[in-house]
């Protein structure tokens, strides 16, 4: 796509883990997204959350690892096998929760890696306000949970002058539903991220706090506009995703926050649709543009676009139904006009398109693997390209969701 963009070139990459966010307390712990650590000296070691008469327990005896939980009164103990025990010595011991599961990890010259986990769904119900707000550990180190990975980039729309900031799903130790959505900044000459707030999310429909992602901060006034999509609670065998909306006078540049949220209703008119996620809102002159994913299936999925005077009024403008495995719908200002770029996983390339969605060209760039949005940075007179890659982290346990690593290219 010379005519409106340069080629781009690889320029980094980087990957911040952190299983407790630094400084952070149990005290903050606004949704189940929570880890504690601590030193095996002697050998072994033991660190719990505990909320009420429950306890979630994770110890190591030197050999190795494995999880017991006890609630209802009832205690089990949940091992592997094959990866409970660390392959050389062991320095720290991590416990986290991240949605429904429960994961152990250990960490000695190898990084965190995930040595038995357990889904606590019908056992307790972590998501209730009332049980997070008992949570209680004597761990050395215990706050919300950081990340393994960072995915989902996006730059967050009329953040303060002079700064880049991005929203981003924080990978957990499994799939989609032990994520959540946070927001970085990413400093332009160094390319350095640095980790500035957390955001959950209540849902209008049920009671308890989500780990939703895959989301867009917009200014708006004096408040924010969130956006996000409902992967917080997914379940294979009842795939379901959809699009919500908050609106806050927070600041939600730092801390940790807890929203309230309203459906947000995409036009899927034609589309056959069964969900839709990755939204991005922009206010035009004449209203507003939503580029977003309609799934005619689990998982087949392609990018779409919406226009209405406001959110509550939106038609479909186009919809690439001809792609199965695009996703990361970006809508962009270029050359004096809005056009749509995406990521297309099966042909490893950045479509880009018109409002209808007719194809007018590609994007030069590098492409990795998995599915990375194809986020555009100014940087002074060219570009920076924001992306991520299928990279995971935490070892066999955690399986996939765990990815990935920040990649980032530059236009050349």
């Amino acid at each position: 796509m010379t005519a409106l963009l340069p080629p781009f070139r690889a320029a980094g990459r980087s990957r911040p883990i952190a299983l407790v966010v630094p400084g952070s307390t149990l005290a903050e712990v606004r949704a189940p997204y929570a880890a504690v650590t601590g030193p095996t000296a002697g050998g072994g070691a033991s660190i719990e959350l505990a909320s009420g008469g429950d306890r979630l327990v994770a110890r190591y005896d030197g050999r190795a690892a494995w999880l017991e939980v006890t609630t209802g009164g009832r205690r089990t103990v949940h091992r592997s096998r094959r990866h409970g025990r660390p392959d050389g010595p062991v320095r720290e011991l991590g416990l986290t929760l991240t949605g429904t599961h429960l994961t152990v990890l250990t960490r000695g010259p190898e990084p965190w890696t995930a040595r038995s986990r357990v889904d606590l769904a019908g056992r307790v119900d972590t998501r209730s306000e009332a049980w997070l707000s008992g949570l209680r550990s004597d761990a050395p180190v215990a706050g919300r949970f950081g990340q393994l990975g960072l995915r989902d980039l996006r730059v967050v729309t009329g953040g303060p002058p002079g700064r880049v900031l991005l929203s981003a799903t924080s990978a957990g130790p499994g799939f989609f539903d032990t994520a959540h959505a946070s927001v970085w900044e990413l400093d332009l000459a160094t390319l350095g991220l640095t980790h500035l707030s957390d955001l959950f999310f209540r849902r209008p429909d049920r009671p308890g706090a989500y780990g939703d992602h895959a989301t867009h901060l917009v200014r708006d006034g004096d408040a924010w506009l969130v956006a996000t999509s409902t992967w917080g609670d997914f379940d294979p065998k009842r795939p379901a995703v959809g699009v919500t909306l908050a609106r806050s006078t927070a600041d939600l540049l730092q801390g940790v926050h807890l929203l309230d949220t309203e459906p947000l209703p995409l036009p899927v008119d034609g589309l056959g649709s069964v969900g839709t996620w990755d939204p991005q809102l922009v206010r035009t002159d004449d209203g507003w543009l939503v580029g977003f994913v309609s799934a005619t299936e689990f998982f087949r999925f392609h990018p779409a676009v919406a226009a209405g005077p406001s959110l509550d009024a939106l038609t479909l403008r186009g919809a690439a139904t001809d792609l199965g495995q695009t996703e990361g719908t970006t809508l962009a200002h270029l050359g004096g006009e809005w056009r749509v770029l995406a990521s297309d996983g099966d042909a490893r390339r950045y479509p880009v398109f018109d409002l209808a969605m007719r194809e007018t060209g590609t994007l030069d760039a590098p492409y990795g693997s998995n599915i990375p949005w194809p986020t555009l940075v100014r940087d002074g007179d060219g570009w920076l390209l924001v992306g991520f890659d299928g990279s995971t982290a935490g070892g066999p346990v955690t399986g996939y969701g765990t990815h990935g690593d920040v990649v980032l290219a530059r236009s050349v």
